[in-house]
């Protein structure tokens, strides 16, 4: 594709009135990502023979909900772009947590306006020095282009076996929000069994928010409640799963003996992780969302803007299906290891086009997904398939 046939594209898409100044023209210097998008979506398509929108993927969440371009706060409104005495960092209160730390993080009794108080702190401050302070107190912050490009990390824990085609797999999804889940609903309209499993104390926090958004990643899927201190039931699905994923802290899962390694495996077993940071050394404890992670990672547009909708998430989401879909291929028998920051840098790494567009199109929300169920709708249907599924292995 020529760069004005790649330009066009990013304007008829929708991504372009989402990246920018508000008041000024849509930015179009991040043209490629989309370009680029399509490929891995095409690559999918070959692996799974699902065939996938990334318009829909990267725009869709932004068309559902009326979302434009903001410029340095993001399109959801709950990440900003500040700048400390160095460079730039990007901080997420999108949960009353978060925002309950404020104070905590500035060392204040009370904070009146909030992102004013953070903006004139860390101005005295190195963007090292806030992201330090802001991880101690759990809140995921980056700093600009903190996370370099790096390839995904797939490891051998596990024999290899045949794998049938998609309508034979049982895919357990424990991931929330969008990443993860939109791993899964990939793999679902690939033909697989999809399980979502959520706490009843804690379900998904995107129940809580436009339920179209929560029916776009999870319909089609098997909804499961589990408990997490009484851990039998899950043990015996996860024990029966083809593909495992996963997007909580690395340590969360093993601290309840719940992790890759802990759960009797069928061969060809692939376990996906999806992280914020990865899980190498202090990063493993950093937390990340769509819009701070893709700032780790350097994705933002010309003039240090928010490039998007929340674009770490999706992009990582649609990466996270192909790697699932490789790994089957080889013949599984992997743990995968994906992270939102990494496949951000992988993204800004492409070339950029200094350019503002004169107009662009509105982003398009997807096209309606039939009701997901409630939290454990279906706990009946996946005990059954657990009980056939182990005598079938026994």
């Amino acid at each position: 594709m020529n760069g004005t046939a790649v330009m066009d594209d990013w304007a008829a898409s929708g991504l372009a009135a989402l990246t920018g100044r508000p008041d000024g023209p849509p930015d179009g210097s991040r043209a490629a990502v989309l370009s680029e998008a399509r490929v891995v979506a095409d690559r999918l398509g070959v692996l799974s023979g699902v065939r996938v929108d990334a318009t829909e993927l990267l725009a869709g969440r932004a068309g559902m909900r009326g979302l434009t371009r903001r410029g340095r706060i993001s399109a959801g409104g709950a990440t900003r772009l500040f700048a400390a005495k160095d460079g730039w960092c990007a901080l997420t209160l999108s949960r009353a947590d978060d925002l309950a730390a404020v104070p905590a993080l500035l060392e204040a009794d009370d904070v009146d306006d909030v992102w004013a108080a953070i903006e004139a702190w860390a101005t005295l401050r190195e963007a090292g020095e806030v992201a330090d302070r802001a991880r101690l107190l759990g809140l995921p912050v980056a700093v600009l282009g903190e996370t370099k490009t790096s390839p995904t990390v797939c490891r051998q824990i596990g024999q290899r076996t045949d794998i049938p085609d998609y309508a034979g797999l049982l895919v357990v999804d424990l991931s929330s929000m969008w990443a993860g889940p939109l791993c899964g609903q990939l793999l679902a309209r690939a033909g697989a069994t999809v399980v979502k499993v959520e706490s009843l104390s804690r379900p998904d926090g995107t129940r809580g928010g436009d339920p179209r958004f929560f029916d776009w990643m999870n319909s089609g899927k098997l909804c499961f409640s589990a408990d997490f201190d009484d851990t039998s039931a899950l043990r015996a699905l996860l024990a029966c799963a083809d593909v495992v994923i996963e997007s909580s802290r690395p340590a969360a899962l093993e601290r309840r003996a719940l992790g890759p390694l802990d759960i009797p495996a069928r061969d060809g077993r692939v376990w996906l992780r999806v992280t914020g940071h990865g899980t190498g050394g202090d990063r493993a404890t950093w937390v990340g969302f769509g819009d701070d992670a893709a700032v780790s990672g350097g994705l933002v547009g010309a003039g240090t803007v928010f490039c998007g909708d929340a674009i770490a998430d999706p992009l990582t989401g649609l990466q996270a299906a192909v790697e699932v879909a490789e790994s089957l291929r080889r013949g599984g028998g992997e743990l995968v290891e994906v992270a939102l920051a990494g496949v951000a840098a992988n993204y800004a790494a492409l070339p950029t086009i200094p350019t503002e567009l004169s107009s662009c199109a509105a982003p398009v929300g997807p096209p309606t997904a039939p009701p997901a169920g409630g939290v454990g709708a279906d706990n009946g249907r996946v005990a059954q398939i657990v009980r056939e599924r182990s005598t079938a292995t026994c």
